[in-house]
């Protein structure tokens, strides 16, 4: 049996027209109710969230001119935006049915009305107040991540010294049109700046057309990049755009740029000079207007030294070089994404919000996280699948040998480092079972615990 959705609230001072709605509505709807006062409008609303107010336009008696109807008509639109209004009246005067329409209700029906009409008239309400307040949910969770960033930056969280340098060269950036080069290590976030680039500039109503160009085959890449004319190669079947035509007016965003073969760099390098392109198999240029970011983790400086890249092409791409930070050196953000993505994935999973204890929180800021965020967010994310608690437990991170800090475990016979160490192990050897590495350690639980809080492990 389908569960019955969708509260309307019936507000005419006629008793068989309150009757009427009633019988026909309950069958259809969650809660249907109804009051003959107008005045009661902030009352029910206040303790009822309604999909739906029916709502006459007349209450007085010998009034016909609609005027307290098209009042509370306003009261709702300006207290109570999400409910779709529907309004009826005894008079098909067209005007009323005007002003109404103009000030926000969403149909208009003349009494006696059809059932059939009414019914109809209502489900599509319905499902305008339920769009609505989904929207308004969506606004009310982007806002929420943003008050948990801190920035303007939305998917960037973070509020360290080193990505506020990020953020700041982002801001000057953003309004020019140069060219930027974001540098990082793999998982650090590069998509998302070039996002933000976009998303603050003057294109910003322009396309953003992201490629990975590291992962096009070498034949394909002219095609990919520039377009192919029908018969230009066997499987070309018909004119195609290529991603800087695809881009005009936007922004291209070219990741793993190091990866590009030097034989044919010297292509690239002539559609940003010329701000042309010349698809495969013709020889009429194509005006193209884009706004490129490109990206590595690769240190292209010492591909230039190398005779792996072309230094006019690094010098055409890098305008401006943002340096993004390893997780390692912003670990003061680490509670911030860990809110952000455990949030993200409950949801996603729809799973009750998991709680995050500070230990936790101390032993994630001191793993080395070689996979930066990426890695942290794939963390979390199979935490939220597989956990069995209502909290974020230590023994839900399983931690790959390359993230341990230096030095560890033994470099030396510090007392704290040695505990931490035999801890961590023993609890990996029984798959976090306290009561086991208890054993082992000679340790009650009690007291193992206490050392697990110390050590945020």
């Amino acid at each position: 049996m389908v569960s019955k959705e969708g509260r309307i609230l019936v507000v005419d001072d006629d008793d068989y027209v309150r009757l009427s709605l009633r019988v026909l509505l309950e069958d259809q709807y969650l809660q249907v109710d109804c009051i003959g006062n107008p005045e009661q409008i902030p009352q029910k609303t206040a303790s009822t969230n309604y999909d739906i107010v029916i709502l006459d336009m007349n209450f007085s008696p010998g009034d016909t001119s609609g005027n307290e109807g098209m009042r509370w008509l306003n009261w709702i639109k300006e207290n109570y935006s999400e409910a779709s209004v529907i309004v009826i009246t005894a008079y098909g005067d067209l005007s009323i049915a005007i002003d109404a329409i103009k000030s926000g209700a969403v149909d208009f029906l003349v009494k006696p009305w059809e059932n059939e009409k009414m019914l109809a008239t209502v489900n599509s309400a319905f499902m305008l107040s339920k769009s609505k307040k989904a929207l308004a949910s969506l606004n009310q969770r982007q806002k929420a991540f943003g008050r948990i960033s801190g920035s303007p930056f939305e998917e960037i969280i973070g509020k360290s010294a080193a990505i506020r340098k990020v953020f700041e060269t982002i801001s000057k950036v953003s309004p020019t049109d140069a060219n930027v080069l974001v540098l990082g290590e793999n998982g650090t976030g590069k998509e998302l700046v070039a996002r933000a680039i976009h998303r603050l500039s003057p294109r910003k109503s322009g396309v953003f057309v992201s490629v990975d160009v590291g992962a096009i085959p070498e034949t394909l890449f002219e095609s990919e990049l520039f377009g192919h004319k029908k018969g230009a190669f066997t499987d070309a079947s018909e004119d195609r755009a290529g991603r800087f035509e695809a881009a005009s007016g936007g922004t291209l965003f070219l990741d793993e740029i190091g990866n590009i073969p030097l034989t044919l760099q010297s292509r690239l390098l002539s559609a940003i000079q010329n701000r042309q392109v010349i698809r495969l198999g013709s020889n009429k240029p194509i005006d193209v207007d884009v706004r490129l970011v490109c990206a590595t983790n690769s240190n292209l400086q010492q591909e230039v030294q190398d005779g792996q890249f072309r230094q006019d092409l690094l010098y055409r791409i890098n305008t401006v070089e943002i340096m993004l930070p390893p997780l390692r050196e912003r670990a003061d953000d680490i509670p911030l994404l860990v809110v952000y993505f455990v949030q993200m994935f409950c949801r996603k999973y729809n799973r009750p919000l998991l709680k995050i204890p500070d230990h936790v929180i101390r032993k994630l800021q001191k793993y080395h996280w070689p996979g930066n965020v990426r890695e942290l967010k794939h963390a979390i994310e199979r935490v939220v699948i597989l956990s069995e608690s209502d909290g974020l437990r230590s023994a839900d991170f399983l931690f790959s040998e390359a993230g341990k800090p230096a030095g560890f475990p033994l470099d030396d016979y510090n007392l704290d480092k040695l505990e931490y160490w035999a801890i961590s192990e023993c609890l990996k050897k029984y798959h976090g079972n306290v009561s086991k590495a208890a054993t082992e350690l000679g340790l009650t639980r009690g007291a193992l615990y206490r050392r697990i809080e110390k050590h945020g492990i």
